[in-house]
């Protein structure tokens, strides 16, 4: 299961992470967002850095990362953003932004 991640947490468990993480940026009621949630959790099992941001809970971090369509993905390397999906994303092509 993907870590949550609130204010509280993101700077150490975001920021400060080694390696690259994946942040999902979600809602509840968002029904693609449930659907990506499969993809997402499948690799929290396998061992990836991957946490999940609900807007609702926290609007100013997704305001923080100008978020503005949810599901919106992004991947964090070193304390900064190194890649954004918006929609609906494969394991597939998390996995691969996950290695590179």
């Amino acid at each position: 299961m993907a870590k949550t991640i609130t204010k509280a947490n993101f700077e150490s468990d975001v920021l400060q992470a080694e390696g690259r993480v994946l942040v999902d940026f979600w809602a509840t009621w968002c029904a693609p967002c449930r659907r990506q949630a499969g993809a997402i959790d499948e690799l929290a099992a396998e061992g990836y850095q991957v946490g999940k941001i609900d807007v609702d809970q926290e609007p100013d971090l997704a305001g923080t990362f100008e978020v503005m369509s949810i599901p919106t993905l992004i991947v964090f390397e070193g304390g900064k953003e190194v890649k954004r999906f918006v929609g609906l994303q494969s394991k597939a092509v998390l996995e691969a932004a996950l290695k590179e």
